[in-house]
């Protein structure tokens, strides 16, 4: 029996019907089994992408869907004109999450820690006009990393206008929450979040930031922050790794 077909059986024996859903979604959930389970272990190539189509009867985008979603997870790394690699056992943490309320923010945190790279006086630029100043105005400006499960996931970026910046050091950001730490540190209660969500591509800087590939995709949130008597205190821009994070929501059928 020649390698590549004992790497074949390795495989669950299993028909893909339609009905059971998207076929990749299925067959993404068996390959799942024998690379968690050991059966197909670190650094083993899988079986070529022809060879698993044949084995399901399935077409090659459908195979190669189901690849990508593996990858996403980190359980395999698919490599140029070469069956993929198991690359892990246990999928990478993902960031996936819903944002309603103060306390959401603080959860999808909970198993992550803050790099602080540097805080220093800079220009507002863009975020000027939301603090109803200049692009030119100085404030004050936090960049930092957010680390989970020792991954580099979303590059942090916070400005602060001139009257709350100058009272913070960079010793004050000693939370992975950065308006928690400034509400601990200043005495400032902040009531709400807008928070607005854009499709970007990592650039030099971000790539370079998270370990990442230059022009592979981005979530940005940006937050902006009110005191409880409506003052902008704080706009984040996080940028996170679009292969490790996603944002969910409920839509209730409202129609009558």
């Amino acid at each position: 029996m020649s390698d590549s077909a004992a790497s074949l059986d390795r495989l669950p024996s299993r028909q893909l019907q339609r009905e059971d859903g998207p076929l990749y979604r299925q067959l993404a959930s068996l390959l799942r089994v024998p690379i968690m389970e050991g059966t197909y272990p670190i650094g083993m190539p899988l079986p070529k992408e022809a060879e698993i189509a044949g084995r399901f009867g399935i077409s090659l985008i459908t195979v190669r869907q189901a690849l990508r979603d593996l990858e996403s997870d980190g359980l395999i790394k698919k490599r140029p004109a070469k069956p993929a690699v198991v690359a892990a056992r246990v999928p990478a943490p993902k960031l996936s999450s819903a944002f309603r309320n103060f306390a959401d923010i603080a959860a999808y945190t909970r198993d992550a820690r803050l790099h602080i790279v540097s805080y220093r006086r800079e220009a507002l630029g863009a975020a000027g006009a939301l603090f109803g100043l200049g692009s030119e105005e100085i404030g004050y400006c936090l960049r930092a990393i957010l680390i989970v499960a020792g991954r580099k996931e979303a590059q942090i970026t916070t400005r602060f206008p001139p009257a709350v910046g100058r009272r913070l050091k960079r010793s004050a950001f000693d939370d992975v929450l950065i308006f928690r730490a400034v509400q601990r540190h200043l005495g400032i209660r902040l009531e709400a979040a807008r928070i607005t969500v854009r499709a970007e591509v990592a650039d030099r800087a971000v790539a370079a930031d998270l370990d990442y590939a230059s022009g592979a995709p981005i979530l940005a949130m940006e937050m902006l922050y009110h005191s409880t008597d409506r003052r902008p205190i704080e706009f984040t821009i996080a940028r996170h790794r679009g292969d490790v994070f996603s944002l969910v929501y409920d839509a209730p059928n409202d129609i009558a």
